[in-house]
């Protein structure tokens, strides 16, 4: 029997951490159980978070294992080697597809029947080895994927034209990654075309501005990472955002990273595209309208995680 009221977290590191704080605060659940290798750490995590529950709601936060997941709503995962200075996501891949070995042998023997959010780094492969090593609905199984890099985004394009980031509609694409994409064609601030709102306060330059603001994103976490080692406000955020929109079933639209099934032409490859998400994970993919240069870089993206992935052994 799964209890909606409950949600385990997997790493107790600067992300994980983050996130459980960030998810004690939004009141979804009322049980939450931390998991890490480091039984020390996740029980500090723990009693640091539980001294703030008078300020928020009631809440059973404690350190636990993976005996305690079998009725979770939700798990999610943060556990894997950190992203060092210089190094690419991607690179991370063979060290924590091999740490994923374990995590996700442990959860499938506990009987975990809930929702698995994957938010370890490389995200994109790591949530396409759960799919295959988990035994879940393959809709059951999520990346956190391009929602913190579109949260990014609009925070960007808010300042930009100085306008609430909440009314900017743009997707981050693809691979969380050096060849994530913007689909930039599909972009608009409140229903009004993004190009065109851009002229009404003075902004021309559009393809130079794009080529900047699109860098920018790609780059924030790396320029974060250069100057305080790593990053996880933002990301616990997208995953408090996540953990919302499928506990209360609100069918919104996140980038989130999914198994495509056919989607712009790929099959077999979990990555980020704007997805209907409730309740029971994965609802639908939309497929937003863009055009074919935008397309080419998508496929681009695709075929840069197809050449790690087909380097990768994910036989549980």
């Amino acid at each position: 029997m799964i209890n909606d009221r409950k949600i385990a977290i997997v790493g107790c590191g600067f992300v994980g951490s983050s996130s459980a704080f960030a998810i004690m605060q939004s009141g979804l659940f009322s049980e939450m159980v931390l998991i890490d290798v480091d039984r020390n750490r996740a029980e500090g995590e723990a009693l640091d978070i539980a001294h703030g529950i008078p300020f928020a709601s009631p809440m059973k936060i404690y350190a636990g294992d993976y005996s305690d997941v079998s009725d979770a709503a939700m798990i999610v995962v943060t556990a894997g080697a950190a992203q060092k200075p210089g190094e690419t996501r991607l690179d991370l891949v063979s060290k924590n597809v091999g740490i994923f070995k374990s995590i996700i042998s442990e959860i499938r023997k506990s009987g975990f029947a809930g929702i698995l959010l994957v938010v370890s780094n490389p995200v994109d492969v790591l949530t396409y080895a759960a799919i295959k090593m988990s035994g879940l609905p393959e809709g059951r199984v999520i990346g956190s994927g391009t929602v913190l890099d579109t949260a990014r985004l609009r925070y960007m394009l808010g300042e930009h034209l100085n306008v609430d980031p909440r009314d900017v509609h743009a997707y981050v694409m693809g691979e969380h990654g050096d060849s994530e994409m913007v689909a930039w064609s599909s972009a608009t601030v409140a229903g009004v075309p993004l190009n065109e709102f851009c002229e009404l306060h003075g902004h021309k330059e559009h393809k130079a501005t794009e080529a900047r603001i699109a860098e920018d994103v790609k780059n924030s976490a790396y320029t974060i990472i250069d100057k305080k080692r790593a990053t996880y406000y933002g990301v616990a955020m997208a995953v408090r955002r996540i953990c919302t929109a499928i506990m209360r079933d609100e069918k919104c639209v996140l980038p989130v990273s999914s198994l495509m099934v056919g989607e712009y032409g790929l099959d077999d490859i979990s990555i980020s595209m704007p997805t209907v998400v409730g309740r029971d994970g994965v609802v639908t993919r939309v497929p937003v309208a863009i055009d074919a240069a935008e397309e080419a870089e998508l496929h681009k993206s695709a075929d840069a995680l197809r050449a790690i992935m087909d380097k990768v052994d994910f036989e549980a």
